[in-house]
Formats: structure tokens, C-alpha cells, sequence
């Protein structure tokens, strides 16, 4: 995604400018180290480049800046569960405006938070308070941490994913190692399998590995770089490419759209709603990724 054309509606700093794209509030970083840009609406990664790289992140040409559709591609924020246990799929964060509290920058990058808070909309989706922040590190790597917290008078239970979109060149000459050997198939209705230490495409994928190790390698044979995946409060990893099958189907990815992006994604993963995570009142929880090349 070409940031630098999108004209400046905002000078927040020497760093941090508000562009728009469609009908889309967009938070742009450009700094020495890195150019970046973080979506207002679901709190979306939509570009992660640094000095010298093609972006490491990957967003859909077809995406749907309409300022009501979740965006296809960059990292999308589910909350406050993945998948589809509930409606809508993945939550409401990837749907929702969320403010920009903070911004502040020095010689090693730019750290932006943005929250997320209970309103009519998310209430009658999910009947619960609950303080929601995104944390985005940009510098020589991009850190991007989800901060959970129960700020109700009861207890509730959650899931979440942080479903990084990379941008690869070619979908058929990459090689992916540290996924672990479990995974959960989605594409045969959830039979677990066993695999091996090194995973090349030929046809889609939808898994969930469930014993990831700390880091997990993406190596582009074209482009000659390997991407670090650093996952962190999570307990599995997802791993997706919906291939031609898939991608024809989508009115928000072009039909060749799948051969240049890859997800890797920091899950925090439950079968139910009721499986997730616990938080009593008061009580936090941090999901985060580590992306870099």
C-alpha cells in the first residue's frame, strides 16, 4: 500500500500524520527507520515497510475502504473471539473506529496506541465493559501488542487472533519452518494431523498449530528474505492461504490475490466461546506479534 500519496488531513508530529483512504481515517508513520500506516477502523495494520524493503505486510488491491466493511489484508484485529463461534466472524474489533490516544517517537521509532471501548454497537453484539488497546511499535521491527482488559463487575471469557497478512512473492517458492508439527485442519473438519518440520504450498491451507515454536520462519526464495513471526500470549499459531478456490470468491481479494500473501497468526484459539480465556474483573491480558525481515 503506496501510504505516501494518500494527502495529509492531519499534522500530528514530524512523524504522524491522519490520511484518509476511502471513507478510512489512516494513522501514517514515516519515519528513518520505517514507513507504517494503522487504520482507524479495526485498528488495522495496513502497511509495514522498512527503509529499504518492499512492505512486509500485505493488503488486498480489491480491499473495501468503505468505512463499514473490515479491510482485507494487513493485520486484522479479532476480538473478542476468532473464528466463526460466534457472529459476526472474528468479533466486532476488525469493524469497529477506534480512537488514537497516543503517539510518541524517538531515534528508534514510533510507538502508537489506539483504543477500543464498550458503545451501544459492540453491547449488543457482547454484553460486557471492557477496555481494549492496541500498541504499534514501529522501528527496524514492527511489535504490534493487544491489551485486554476486564474493566465489568463480572467475569468473561474470550478468544482472539492478531491475523497478520505477509506479503510474499510467490505463494509456490516459499518454505515455512517453526509452525510445529500438530495442526487442527480446517479443511477436513477440524481432524488433528501430524506434519513436518518444513511446510511448501501447492493448494490452500487453513490449520491451526498448536504447538508453535517462539519463532516461526517465512523464507521468499524470490525476494531472498526470510520473515520472523515472534508470537507471544498466544497458544497456537494459524496458518492460511485460501488459494484460487477461495480467492475467486472473494469480492475483496483479486483472483491472483492469494499467490503474494501468506498468514501467520499470533492465535489465542478455542473451539466455543466458553473455551477462551477467563478474566475476572480487573484483570489483563496481552496478545502480541513480532514481525520482521
Amino acid at each position: 500500500m503506496n501510504l505516501s500519496q494518500l494527502p495529509a488531513i492531519a499534522v500530528l508530529s514530524d512523524n504522524v500524520t491522519i490520511v484518509q483512504q476511502g471513507e478510512v481515517k489512516i494513522v501514517r508513520v514515516i519515519h528513518e527507520k520505517a514507513v507504517a500506516g494503522i487504520a482507524l477502523l479495526g485498528g488495522h495494520v495496513v502497511s509495514y515497510q522498512p527503509t529499504g524493503q518492499e512492505d512486509l505486510i500485505w493488503m488486498s488491491k480489491a480491499a473495501i475502504f468503505d468505512g463499514e466493511k473490515a479491510l482485507r489484508g494487513g493485520i486484522p484485529v479479532c476480538w473478542p473471539w476468532f473464528g466463526r463461534v460466534a457472529a459476526p466472524a472474528h468479533g466486532f474489533a476488525r469493524s469497529q473506529e477506534w480512537e488514537l490516544v497516543e503517539h510518541r517517537e524517538n531515534e528508534q521509532g514510533v510507538i502508537v496506541e489506539l483504543a477500543l471501548f464498550p458503545s451501544e454497537d459492540t453491547l449488543s453484539i457482547w454484553p460486557h465493559l471492557f477496555d481494549l488497546r492496541l500498541v504499534m511499535e514501529v522501528g527496524d521491527e514492527l511489535k504490534v501488542t493487544l491489551k485486554v482488559q476486564n474493566i465489568d463487575d463480572h467475569a468473561w471469557t474470550f478468544s482472539s487472533a492478531l491475523h497478520t497478512y505477509l506479503n510474499i512473492s510467490d505463494i509456490e517458492q516459499m518454505q515455512v519452518t517453526g509452525m510445529g508439527a500438530e495442526y487442527i485442519d480446517g479443511l477436513q473438519e477440524g481432524k488433528i494431523c501430524q506434519g513436518g518440520e518444513n511446510l511448501m504450498l501447492t493448494a490452500g491451507i487453513d490449520r491451526v498449530y498448536t504447538q508453535p515454536e517462539a519463532v516461526i520462519k517465512v523464507e521468499d526464495q524470490v525476494l531472498n528474505r526470510t520473515l520472523n513471526i515472534t508470537n507471544a500470549g498466544h497458544n497456537s499459531a494459524v496458518l492460511w492461504n485460501p488459494w484460487i478456490e477461495v480467492a475467486t470468491d472473494m469480492a475483496d481479494m483479486e483472483n491472483d490475490g492469494y499467490k503474494t500473501m501468506f498468514c501467520v497468526e499470533s492465535t489465542l484459539h478455542a473451539p466455543t466461546i466458553n473455551d477462551g480465556v477467563t478474566l475476572q474483573p480487573n484483570e489483563n491480558y496481552e496478545l502480541s506479534t513480532i514481525i520482521s525481515a
